[in-house]
Order: C-alpha cells, then sequence, then structure tokens
C-alpha cells in the first residue's frame, strides 16, 4: 500500500487508490487488488479459455456477478434465442459460470438486466470497492464512490484468475457543478453539456470526481448518468463521493452489508469523500443553471447543442482535419451548418440503456407521455435497465402509460443501444436515444443517432420531431 504524505488532504479517489495497491512496481505501474467483478456474455467468452488453457479456477468465485445483457432479446423471452451467435454466447456463459461456480443471473430471472443497472440493484456495488467488467461503461459505478473501470477480455482473465491487475495511476480532474438545473433538465444534458465543453478527450489520462453542493441534490440515477457518461470525454473512471444518498439506496438490496457489518461499513464509507483542502491536477467548473435540453448533432457525443442553438459551420474551423471530421459528421447526419435541431424529424425513438434505463428515468419520459400519442411515423420502445427496474416501474403504473401511448414495453437489455440483438434502425432512419453512443452504425448501419434525455426521447415520440421537452412540461402545468 502507498503511505500518504503526512497531514496532505487526500482526494476520493487518492484514497480508493492507496487502500487497494499491493505493490508498486519500478515501472510506475502499480499491482491494484480487485474487489469486485460484473461479467457478461460478450466480453468473456475468451477469459473462460484462458483459464482453461492454463488450468487455472477463479482465484475468488464469489467476487464475481455475471448475467446476460448484450446479446440478449427484449421479446419473446419465453422462446429460444433467433439469433444463433447471441444464443450461443448466452448459453457459453451459462456454462462457464456453472463449471466455476460464479453467482450467475440467468436470462429468465426477474433480477437480470445490463450489468450496470444490475450491479446496484442487488447491492453489489459499493462505496470505497474496486470494480471491474469488461465494458467500457462500467465507470457507472464510481457514482457510489467505487473505484471503477472497464478492462478487455485479457484483463477480465487476469482478474479471474488473480484478483489483481496491473494499472497506472490517473491524474485528477474536478468537476464542480455549480447552480439548479431547470426543470425539463437532466443529468443526461449536464453529461452531453461537459462533453460539448471539454471535447471526447478532453478528461483522458484523468479520474472524474463530480463536486458541489449541486451533486449532492442529486439522486443516485441522476450521478450514474454522469459518471456512465464521463467515459465519452475520455475518462475512464468517474467518481462521486459517497453520502446519505448513497446509504439510502443500498441499505436493504439483497446484497448489500447488514447487522453489524453494515454499521462497520457505513463507518468506514463515512471517511471516504475528499478531504477539505483536498488538490486536483485540474478543474472544470459547470454552472448547470444555464444549460438547456441538450441533442447531439454529429456522430460523437461530444457533438452537441442546446436544442434551440444552431449547429456549427465547419468553415469556422482552421484544423482540418477537424474540419474534415464535422463535414463528414453533418454529411452522415443529413444536417446543415447553422440549422436548429428543433423540429427535425424522427423516425424511431428508444428509451433504456445502461445510461438512462433507471426507474427515474422511466419516470421522466412517462411524465411527458401521460395523456398523449406517439406520432404515427414514430416506432417507439421502452428497454427497463434490468428485470427488477421493469417491476418496479409496473407496480408503479409506468407500463400502462408508455403502452398507452403507443410506446412497445419490452425485457430488459442493452437493445437498440448496441444494435447486437435484433432491436436495429434502418439505414437513413432518425433516432432519438436516451443511449451514450452515436457513432455511425451504432444503432444499425447507416442509423442517425441523436443522443437525448428520457424527457426529450418521450417528447420526440409524441411530437414527431426533435422537441424541447420544457415547452410540453409547460402545457401540463
Amino acid at each position: 500500500m502507498t503511505t500518504p504524505l503526512p497531514g496532505r488532504p487526500l482526494t476520493l479517489y487518492e484514497k480508493l487508490w492507496n487502500t487497494h495497491v499491493v505493490r508498486e512496481r519500478e515501472d510506475g505501474a502499480s499491482i491494484l487488488y480487485i474487489d469486485r467483478h460484473l461479467l457478461h456474455e460478450v466480453s468473456t467468452p475468451q477469459s473462460f479459455i484462458a483459464l482453461e488453457r492454463r488450468g487455472i479456477s477463479p482465484h475468488r468465485s464469489a467476487a464475481n456477478l455475471a448475467t446476460p445483457d448484450h446479446a440478449v432479446p427484449t421479446r419473446h423471452r419465453d422462446q429460444l434465442i433467433a439469433d444463433p451467435q447471441a444464443r450461443a454466447q448466452t448459453a457459453r456463459l451459462a456454462e462457464n459460470v456453472d463449471r466455476h461456480g460464479i453467482p450467475y443471473i440467468p436470462l429468465d430471472d426477474v433480477r437480470q438486466g445490463i450489468v450496470h443497472v444490475v450491479g446496484p440493484d442487488q447491492g453489489f456495488t459499493l462505496p470505497g470497492i474496486t470494480l471491474v467488467c469488461g465494458d467500457s461503461h462500467t465507470s457507472t459505478h464510481g457514482a457510489f464512490g467505487a473505484l471503477a473501470f472497464g478492462i478487455g477480455a485479457s484483463e477480465c482473465g487476469i482478474v479471474l484468475a488473480t484478483q489483481v491487475l496491473v494499472q497506472q495511476k490517473a491524474r485528477t480532474l474536478e468537476v464542480r457543478l455549480e447552480g439548479e438545473p431547470e426543470s425539463g433538465v437532466s443529468a443526461k444534458d449536464v453529461a452531453l453539456a461537459f462533453i460539448a465543453k471539454v471535447g471526447a478527450n478532453g478528461a483522458a489520462g484523468h479520474a472524474i470526481e463530480y463536486t458541489g453542493q449541486a451533486i449532492r441534490r442529486f439522486s443516485m440515477e441522476a450521478r450514474m448518468t454522469l459518471c456512465n457518461m464521463a467515459i465519452e470525454a475520455g475518462a475512464r473512471i468517474a467518481l462521486v463521493s459517497p453520502d446519505q444518498t448513497t446509504f439510502d439506496w443500498i441499505r436493504g438490496r439483497p446484497m448489500a452489508p447488514t447487522g453489524d457489518m453494515w454499521a462497520k461499513a457505513l463507518a468506514y464509507w463515512k471517511t471516504l469523500p475528499s478531504d477539505e483542502g483536498a488538490e486536483y491536477d485540474r478543474a472544470v467548473v459547470l454552472d448547470i443553471s444555464r444549460i438547456a435540453p441538450h441533442v447531439t448533432w454529429g456522430t460523437s457525443p461530444e457533438e452537441a447543442i442546446a436544442i434551440d442553438a444552431a449547429i456549427p459551420d465547419p468553415e469556422t474551423l482552421t484544423e482540418p482535419k477537424r474540419k474534415a471530421r464535422m463535414a463528414r459528421a453533418l454529411d452522415y447526419m443529413g444536417l446543415h451548418p447553422g440549422q436548429t435541431l428543433e423540429g427535425t424529424p424522427i423516425d424511431v425513438v428508444f428509451i433504456g440503456s445502461c445510461t438512462n434505463g433507471r426507474l427515474e428515468d422511466l419516470a421522466a419520459a412517462a411524465e411527458i407521455l401521460r395523456g398523449r400519442h406517439v406520432h404515427e411515423n414514430v416506432r417507439a420502445i421502452v428497454v427497463p435497465g434490468s428485470g427488477t427496474v421493469k417491476k418496479a416501474a409496473e407496480d408503479a403504473g409506468l407500463d400502462r402509460v408508455f403502452l398507452e401511448a403507443g410506446f412497445e414495453w419490452r425485457d430488459a437489455g442493452c437493445s437498440m443501444c448496441v444494435a447486437m440483438n435484433g432491436d436495429t434502425i434502418q439505414p437513413g432512419q432518425r433516432c432519438a436515444s436516451t443511449s451514450n453512443r452515436n457513432f455511425e452504425g451504432r444503432q444499425g448501419r447507416g442509423g442517425r443517432t441523436h443522443l437525448v434525455s428520457p424527457a426529450l426521447a418521450a417528447a420526440a415520440a409524441v411530437s414527431g420531431h426533435l422537441t424541447d421537452p420544457r415547452k410540453l412540461k409547460e402545457i401540463l402545468e
């Protein structure tokens, strides 16, 4: 374990790092202990093959939790998975975890869902731990004050075998949120505004910590959205210091500590927040009271603007590569410099993903949809992030709101976010999506993706075009 300088205030990241370093290497890297590991069907097949070739069993089977999510269908769960590759991947995961005694949530279990929703749902994600998964959006779990980051398939195998990884310590970036968001502006809008401000690589090499009084007022769902999207700014790690909001979320969840262990865990968790006077390598201040609902116009999450703002002109840029990239993005998206996104017709609406597939997200969309109907030219689907979220939504009657509005109500999974499972958009179609990436072909070859909040997605669904959700909220009020 590294020893901090006596009396020096520490950031949350430094505290988490210091308590998990097994050994510092001469090359500057460190061997980091990994407490917990989430597994899904797409990233792990080669990991288990590597174990078996070497005759190795998992070092701590109980430190893992597996569930299929990426390739699984979100309809017809009572039938055989139609896609042969998805069927094989899901079956292989079940076989591998059974052989090695790894805790597993199968496809027909109500708890199944996207790993980054299931982990918090079940209390597997806790403050103070290191947590990894073969998926870049593992940064989501940092909302709990966990040092969480995505890894590759070979690293998944290393964690299974050893519970350690060789890692380089990141620099720290404080993102201080000031002000109060306007009604109708969500954490997704804040995330897109931040990414647009710093760029897709603006936080590369850094561990982000969101600070300020505003983050204290954010729900856990909102904090998870912010941490989830941090990878789109180039940061593998994003953090929020745990507080009473965090503890209240965790208490009573199936895998959370209980009794004396809860008291001991709580006492430790309260020591984790960054110390007063702790120094960060960089700092960015964001006045969230000035942020409007955001929409992406291009093919990177950094290409986002307020819904009533004008799309930028590549001719204003002097750097040739940036100019060419912007021109290509506009051409792919079928948009023009100077136009506003509000009023742009859409064909598909997708509400779901590890970014915005939680109960609060569904409730925000349902608030807009109540008493309204999906536009006749729009296909709209909602995919809860887990079966647990789906049940909670149904208990609250949200499923009826979606169904009566003309949405398809699906089972849990990554769905249209990754287009690996039959949920895709067609070439040339335009989709308002609550997911996290809008790269070319991300939701289907030739498809055009606009990243939006759940409220804006719902507003687009009923109007048939990109719409400022604040206008529909004003009508309701």
